[in-house]
């Protein structure tokens, strides 16, 4: 299915190469001030045409359908879309049977009975994060001001030094080639006693719609893995006063599913674009046997650069998932 959450409820739709991409947010508070100015920041983060991301480059203008009235919203389903208006089909006219390698073209063919769309990945592909970066604008707009996001790229290509970061990926893109890389967000100001155990732990909401995100193949919160390699007296946080603030913050910012007031911290793996310009030997259902294949589009060489404004988009989601339950 395409919805998620609860009581900030998302419905999202469109394909890369359709008409048209958008989301249906339900749960948005009346009287919110909102234009297409508010969007402006979080989509140009987003928007490719830069070194390292693919040349594809949109308006992507949020053009706001309903729930919205003389600047604010009414309390009614938000709807928002955006127009295709780039888009080069014919590069994808033989990937009905010469499936790419990494790619949802064979299971989407199989899963819908050769009825998907195909071009630009449809369905499945990053195209339609723009819709998530719009959720989460609105999604902060319903967050106590106080709330502070910090969202920024912590490796590249296996570099962990930023001033290096560049470099690796100009040298994959030179091979025709792609790297992948870790985005971290850092969210302050948050209070104690969002979430809940067990299912509908911050963690597990998180999870959830974060690996939702086209390409995220890795999570974890504080220190995560690395954890597993220590002693308990090594990766307890000792608290210091009454408001929760902790000597450390191994957590992340929760214990036991639910919001301690330190800052939580995720992290998500991005794996390398799977559409690289360098010949592959992959099936080709046509001929029923391994051919060589040459990927034609236009595509990102890291496709975490675009994706650090997705990742901070999906916690405000969550974010204001977790406040409706709580107020």
């Amino acid at each position: 299915m395409n919805q998620f959450g609860n009581s900030f409820r998302l419905s999202i739709w469109g394909e890369s190469h359709g008409e048209a991409v958008g989301i249906t947010i339900d749960g948005v508070a009346p009287g919110i001030a909102l234009s297409e100015e508010d969007f402006a920041a979080d989509l140009e983060r987003r928007r490719g045409g830069t070194a390292g991301t693919t040349p594809r480059r949109e308006s992507d203008r949020p053009q706001l359908l309903s729930g919205i009235y003389e600047g604010h919203t009414t309390g009614a389903p938000l709807t928002i879309l955006f127009a295709n208006e780039n888009t080069r089909s014919k590069d994808y006219s033989n990937l009905t049977h010469h499936f790419r390698p990494s790619h949802a073209d064979r299971v989407a063919q199989v899963k819908y009975k050769h009825c998907n769309d195909p071009r630009g990945g449809g369905h499945f592909s990053a195209r339609l994060t723009v819709a998530l970066v719009a959720a989460g604008v609105v999604a902060k707009k319903q967050l106590p001001e106080n709330i502070r996001f910090t969202t920024r790229l912590v490796a590249v290509g296996g570099e962990m030094e930023p001033s290096r970061f560049e470099e690796a990926i100009r040298a994959a893109h030179a091979e025709g080639d792609s790297v992948g890389g870790v985005v971290e967000c850092c969210i302050e100001g948050l209070p104690t006693g969002w979430g809940e155990p067990l299912f509908d732990s911050v963690e597990s909401l998180a999870s959830h719609l974060l690996f939702s995100i086209p390409a995220v193949k890795g999570v974890e919160f504080g220190d995560g893995f690395a954890v597993a390699t220590r002693r308990g007296s090594e990766n307890n946080d000792p608290i210091l006063d009454a408001t929760g603030r902790t000597a450390t913050n191994h957590a992340g910012g929760i214990d036991g599913g639910i919001t301690n007031s330190n800052p939580l911290v995720v992290r998500a793996a991005f794996k390398p674009t799977p559409s690289i310009s360098r010949e592959q030997l992959t099936y080709d259902a046509a001929t029923e046997q391994i051919e060589p294949l040459t990927i034609q589009g236009r595509h990102d060489a890291c496709v975490a650069l675009r994706g650090a404004v997705v990742v901070e988009a999906a916690m405000a989601i969550i974010l204001a998932e977790l406040a409706l339950r709580a107020s």
